[in-house]
């Protein structure tokens, strides 16, 4: 008995002087001794808000234990990426060691470090485009430490939906991202879809965002559109299949460099005439995205119905009156007429040099 009371007691005192072990089927697990972090990074802003063509910091910044005897022997590692919809995937933005820095993709040449200090981590961003929207996760290593931060970046735009002269529910996913792209904007996201509901965005036909969902957003219940009984909301159809299934899309545009205007001219046009009208006036036609962003951008209010590049006429509205939408300042579409009729104008855009 007093044999095994002293084995008990030299076990006891070995495992105290060693450090914290259990015991699992007879065998001995050491468990690391948690002394708290070493490296701690933190974002003093959560979101930040720019817009296209403009320069946003992404604040990050990092803080190291100096009581640590590894303080300061390892070369600080910094990284940046975009989060996507899949949380298993994201895309290189940016990383840096010491002298070393390589920026990724659509990135390369517009981003760097702004290094206000030697705990600065914070990202610059030039040139902002509709695809830099999103969020993003600032990385820094020091050897075995590293910890993380993730900085949300909004734009000010416009959300809009769309479908083409084909008519509703006729685009499947990679098709409503085409089209977004050649009316000047992107596919929108659920929290931009959101944000333009909480605006009075109202609209009945579901369409694409860019997590693959099918949505849309209602301020105004009634029956063709969920039911009069429902709660205003932004309606969700799930996810379906990006390759067969077919809806409309929401769009997303910001503000532009360039000057969009209706063209004045003697007669009505032909949607070929008013193409080459728009030339011959040193601009484009415009497109469906930049009408929208200068009615809710800049105000732009003109009731002449115009062709737009994607042979549609609209005319856009922001100080609501007779004859020219009573009730709500909008964009009005008048629909895809036949490109021969010599009925309309034409809006055009000069991109500024």
């Amino acid at each position: 008995m007093k044999s095994l009371l002293f084995l008990v007691l030299i076990s006891i005192c070995w495992a105290e002087h060693t450090g914290n072990y259990t015991l699992e089927n007879d065998r001995i697990i050491h468990i690391q001794a948690e002394n708290g972090p070493r490296l701690l990074v933190e974002a003093e802003q959560t979101k930040v808000f720019s817009h296209r063509g403009g320069n946003i910091t992404l604040p990050c910044k990092f803080y190291r234990d100096h009581r640590s005897a590894d303080s300061g022997t390892h070369k600080i590692r910094i990284k940046w990426t975009k989060l996507t919809s899949d949380y298993l995937k994201e895309v290189d933005v940016f990383v840096a060691m010491g002298v070393h820095q390589k920026s990724y993709g659509n990135y390369h040449g517009r981003v760097f470090l702004k290094e206000g200090n030697e705990n600065d981590a914070s990202l610059i961003i030039i040139d902002v485009t509709l695809e830099d929207y999103g969020r993003y996760k600032c990385e820094v290593i020091e050897g075995l430490e590293d910890d993380t931060a993730v900085v949300a970046l909004d734009l000010q735009g416009v959300v809009f939906p769309y479908f083409p002269r084909l008519g509703r529910y006729n685009l499947n996913f990679q098709e409503a991202q085409q089209a977004c792209l050649d009316q000047d904007a992107v596919i929108a996201s659920f929290d931009q879809l959101y944000d333009a509901w909480r605006s009075g965005l109202d609209w009945c036909n579901a369409g694409w965002l860019n997590d693959g969902s099918v949505q849309y957003p209602i301020t105004k219940p009634r029956e063709p559109c969920g039911g009069k009984n429902t709660v205003p909301g932004v309606r969700n159809y799930g996810f379906w299949d990006k390759d067969k299934s077919r809806y409309d899309v929401f769009c997303f545009t910001s503000n532009f460099n360039g000057r969009f205007y209706y063209l004045i001219h003697p007669t009505k046009l032909t949607y070929d005439e008013a193409v080459q009208a728009c030339l011959k006036d040193g601009a484009q036609i415009a497109k469906v995205g930049q009408i929208f962003a200068a009615w809710k951008l800049l105000g732009y209010d003109r009731c002449d119905a115009g062709w737009l590049a994607d042979g549609s006429v609209r005319y856009p509205i922001s100080r609501p009156r007779r004859r020219c939408s009573p009730d709500e300042a909008a964009v009005r579409f008048v629909g895809f007429p036949d490109k021969k009729h010599k009925l309309y104008g034409v809006y055009c855009f000069r991109e500024y040099n």
